[in-house]
């Protein structure tokens, strides 16, 4: 049975959607006792870092990533997993995974500008092994961000994109999983990553 994080800031309906197509039994709340009872863990997320860290139930999904079950943030929910980010000033995250969140500063070194918010199409370049990532093929997602947690020196990146910076697209740690971009709308490759995702549930259920 799969959680989807309900506090007021996420795209409940594309990924339950998405969830239902993958034949998935799951529910939304943000009950911390419902949270708590489920095999895994969706934080989804759209909008500002600070307004949604002031919203979240932060010592629930701590509690919950202690368990060792595994816990996945798309888009938003993926840099809430972050330490900080400077969105609107510094604003501390669950800091669950090394790394800040920064704006993309719309210049590049060579002073061309280029368009932020980033959104469209990108190619997924994997990096590290990880069940997330298991038997599939890099290929293009959708994005749709202005900030971003930088690929360098990222010990959790487990897949990167270029936008004028290489941006952590996939990150994983332990129990720990993150999607900068939206799955739910990435086709094949972005269906295909949430189904490992739910494979790695169902077989952390089996072991218990």
């Amino acid at each position: 049975m799969i959680g989807i994080v309900d506090y007021g800031m996420g795209n409940l309906f594309s990924v339950s959607k998405a969830l239902e197509r993958l034949g998935a039994d799951y529910f939304i709340s943000a009950d911390k006792a419902e949270l708590l009872n489920a095999d895994a863990l969706i934080l989804p997320g759209v909008g500002s870092f600070r307004d949604a860290m002031e919203r979240l139930q932060v010592e629930t999904i701590k509690e919950f990533a202690a368990t060792g079950k595994p816990l996945l943030g798309i888009c938003l929910g993926m840099q809430l997993l972050f330490e900080e980010s400077e969105e609107n000033g510094p604003t501390k995250g669950l800091g669950l995974l090394p790394g800040k969140v920064r704006r993309f500063p719309g210049t590049t070194p060579a002073g061309e500008t280029y368009k932020v918010p980033h959104m469209g199409w990108n190619r997924l370049e994997f990096v590290k092994d990880s069940p997330l990532l298991n038997e599939l093929t890099e290929d293009f997602v959708y994005f749709v961000h202005s900030y971003f947690v930088d690929a360098d020196n990222n010990d959790a990146l487990l897949a990167k994109a270029d936008y004028h910076e290489q941006v952590s697209a996939v990150v994983g740690r332990d129990n720990i999983f993150g999607m900068q971009f939206h799955p739910e709308k990435s086709s094949k490759l972005g269906m295909a990553l949430l189904d490992n995702f739910l494979k790695m549930a169902s077989e952390r259920e089996t072991v218990r």
